[in-house]
């Protein structure tokens, strides 16, 4: 599918293509979703350039993802859909720019294209030319990297209270469970932020090496110093939080040991107190004909008494010395 964005009065047009119909040559913005091989070739025609495959969108390879055609530069990045995704082809968008336009392509629905989208229809202040649009998207992604960062923070925050709030006891193991179950995912979250950071901060280095091959102005030249910039606090923030997540994990895995020690720790306790009344027991079962106490008319419930007298004698022991 084909979207193309043309100039208007209130900003860029809006245009959803049907099959087979010829790309707008005013077309400031082709979004191509999905393409099939003769949508990508018209719009390899109106750029002059040739645009990658589904196969190239998800090489990791820097050259496979940022190169120099004849008529425009070509980058590939992540966006922030990555932290949802697996597919490196869905999770990722192709920039193809020059000084006129700008085409995208995509196999997945990222929430910066929608945002873009909507952005360019009413804001007129964006010019009606192809790196213009392609800063406001720079500029959208940036904020919902940081957002997503944000949003890792809060869990965070909110699964240390859960580890650390209620104290340690021995009912919490479902809870230490599911604790340790959301902690592997906030740490994927973070590492896929850090991946998409780190194909920005390409993207960026690359388009301010070929800055004049596209067209940017020095504003534009400054702008991508500064997104730079975000780019990489982000990451330092990434960093950040996963040194902590790694420090909540073992935290957490030492509070499931020491749990584990401690029902250990009840069952030998447990143990001891009842070995004094199971030596009395093993005593009393002997069967020997010569035994004082076996024709004694009181010898069973004296037995008991015993047994019952150093359970109660071995427990106040342990409590003495702090052990229950």
């Amino acid at each position: 599918m084909i979207i193309a964005y043309c100039p208007s009065t209130t900003g860029l047009e809006r245009i959803e293509l049907p099959p087979g119909a010829p790309l707008p040559s005013t077309s400031v913005w082709i979004d191509l979703v999905s393409p099939t091989h003769e949508e990508q070739l018209a719009a390899e025609k109106l750029m002059g350039a040739e645009i990658p495959t589904r196969e190239e969108i998800a090489s990791i390879e820097t050259s496979e993802r940022l190169y120099v055609e004849p008529g425009a530069v070509v980058m590939t990045a992540q966006l922030p859909i990555a932290t949802r995704m697996i597919d490196p082809a869905v999770s990722s968008v192709t920039f193809v720019l020059n000084t006129k336009r700008l085409v995208t392509v995509r196999y997945g629905e990222p929430k910066s294209i929608v945002i873009l989208s909507k952005k360019v229809q009413f804001d007129a202040t964006i010019a009606h030319r192809g790196p213009a649009v392609f800063f406001a998207m720079v500029d959208i992604i940036v904020d919902r990297c940081a957002d997503e960062m944000e949003s890792a923070s809060t869990w965070y925050d909110e699964l240390s209270i859960q580890v650390f709030g209620e104290g340690l006891n021995t009912r919490k193991t479902g809870s230490y469970q599911v604790a340790i179950r959301r902690l592997g995912q906030i740490g994927l979250h973070v590492s896929k932020m850090h991946d998409v950071c780190t194909s920005l901060s390409r993207v960026m280095l690359f388009l301010s090496a070929h800055a004049k091959r596209v067209g940017l102005s020095e504003e534009q030249t400054a702008e991508c110093k500064m997104y730079s910039r975000d780019i990489h606090s982000i990451k330092e923030h990434s960093d950040a939080l996963d040194n902590k997540l790694s420090f909540l994990l073992d935290a957490t895995v030492g509070l499931v040991t020491l749990e584990q020690n401690q029902i250990t720790k009840i069952f030998t306790v447990l143990g001891v107190i009842f070995l004094p009344p199971t030596l009395i027991a093993s005593i009393y079962g002997m069967n020997f004909s010569n035994m004082p106490e076996l024709q004694w008319q009181q010898g069973f419930a004296y037995s008991l008494a015993l047994m019952f007298a150093s359970v109660i004698a071995t427990f106040l022991f342990f409590r003495w010395k702090g052990l229950l």
